[in-house]
């Protein structure tokens, strides 16, 4: 049991964070090099349509959508799931009450807390669960003014001719 007596079985979290790891590391390296995301790529997200494009040289050659994961304020070294944050739109939300209930099922108090002090290496392993849980394509992360913004890329198209 955890503090706030949530059930914990650490050796479950560490075999399913080991094969979400596994599974983030396979679709990252895939989608980096099926979509040429390396280089003199540039990159525009936006949460109120939940997409994001990427472009080279002016012109947009990849789209997908987004889901945002969570957040930290390194100011005051706090993650913040997407889920319990009412401030954001709902369409860059999507899915990911579906975390906190695969959390919930499984016993997994760290997917359900709605936040927890910032560590990085366990907002690393609930990042690779959630794209496991959502079937991402892929993870993004952007940080500006303190924080770090999470997100899960899903439906990547190619754009016209494509890079």
């Amino acid at each position: 049991m955890v503090e706030d007596g949530t059930r914990h079985d650490h050796s479950a979290w560490e075999a399913v964070v080991l094969a979400a790891r596994e599974r983030a590391r396979a679709r990252q390296a895939l989608m980096v090099e099926r979509y040429s995301l390396s280089g003199d790529v540039q990159y525009a997200w936006s949460m109120d349509d939940a997409r994001m494009t990427w472009s080279r040289g002016g012109q947009v050659f990849l789209t997908g959508r987004i889901t945002m994961i969570g957040s930290v304020s390194l100011d005051r070294g706090t993650w913040l799931w997407a889920w319990a944050n009412d401030s954001l739109p709902r369409a860059v939300v999507g899915d990911i009450e579906e975390v906190r209930r695969f959390g919930e099922a499984g016993g997994f108090p760290v997917l359900p807390w709605q936040g927890f002090d910032y560590h990085p290496e366990l907002v690393a392993e609930a990042r690779m669960v959630a794209a496991s849980v959502l079937d991402a394509d892929g993870l993004w992360a952007e940080s500006t003014d303190g924080m770090q913004f999470h997100f899960l890329l899903h439906d990547l198209t190619r754009v016209g001719g494509g890079a």
